[in-house]
């Protein structure tokens, strides 16, 4: 089959498409035929040279932790099931082999674009949140609110009863709003612009950017242990902070397309590329600019 990988880490160049052997399904799990996969900074960093925990296996690597498509080989009763579901690595392919407790079932109205795009992000975004433990009547200041995780824990957040100031570009306050959320442009004076926008303090902060956003963060929350990052995942245990726990779930996915069904989480697909351009599809999300999701299309 085809997929898009590499043979050695590096820039988005090294992802090739390759011909690799075709998975089969063992006993518990199935094999998916890919339509969409989502394009994660977790994917990138992959890409780079990281090894995710408890992944082994030798070069060439084919990343991608999310995806979309039609079941084909497992348990009789699931053949021809329109499905997502969740990973570690191996979605930027045709064919995709998880434990069958990975994927849940694609409503119809449902694109595959998005369906591909789907669980990572708000997975993430639902776990932060409920590490954070965020509340109604709370603050939460979401760093990177445009982005795929940040788009989604803006809308779970409102959606919970919690104010939400969202940081990012000025071209992306209009967005911003849509989802609920109070923009606040990044940039010198962060600090005192949130401080302003929110004058009884911030009860929790979620930092997608890192970096100066961290920073802030921890000077806005007095208990560090409701600072979460997605990104500064080596500075975290000695700055006390958290980082997501691995407690993506079947159940958890589930609940979160009810919730997209019914209208009350949408996921905003910025750019698709095909399996060929899988390097352009990291560049784009390695650039930091755009709202929502970049998905990668298979033929």
């Amino acid at each position: 089959m085809r997929a898009a990988g590499f043979s050695e880490p590096g820039g988005p160049e090294v992802l090739r498409v390759l011909e690799v052997a075709t998975p089969q399904a063992g006993p518990g799990q199935v094999r998916v035929r890919v339509r969409a996969a989502g394009v994660q900074p977790f994917d990138c960093a992959v890409r780079s040279g990281w090894t995710p925990p408890g992944v082994t296996g030798d070069l060439p690597r084919v990343p991608g932790n999310e995806f979309a498509g039609v079941i084909d080989q497992g348990e009789s009763a699931l053949l021809g099931t329109e499905v997502l579901g969740f990973g570690a690595l191996n979605a930027y392919a045709e064919y995709i082999v998880v434990p069958a407790e990975q994927v849940v079932a694609k409503p119809a109205g449902m694109a595959w674009e998005v369906a591909g795009g789907f669980s990572a992000g708000a997975q993430t975004a639902h776990i932060a949140l409920e590490t954070l433990g965020v509340a109604e009547g709370e603050t939460l200041v979401v760093h990177a609110a445009a982005g795929g995780v940040g788009t989604a824990a803006v809308q779970l957040a409102v959606d919970r009863g919690v104010t939400v100031i969202g940081t990012g570009r000025p071209a992306s306050h209009e967005y911003l709003r849509e989802l609920g959320a109070i923009p606040v442009a990044y940039g010198d004076g962060l600090l005192d612009r949130i401080r302003e926008l929110a004058p009884a303090g911030v009860d929790a902060a979620l930092d997608g950017a890192g970096g100066d956003a961290l920073a802030v963060s921890l000077e806005l929350v007095a208990d560090r242990g409701r600072i979460l990052t997605l990104v500064e995942h080596g500075g975290a245990p000695e700055l006390g902070i958290r980082v997501t726990p691995p407690a993506r779930s079947a159940a958890r996915l589930a609940e979160l397309v009810d919730l997209h069904t019914r209208g009350r989480l949408r996921i905003h697909v910025r750019a698709t590329y095909p399996l060929e351009r899988a390097a352009d599809a990291h560049r784009d999300v390695e650039s930091r600019h755009g709202l929502g999701k970049v998905v990668i299309t298979v033929d």
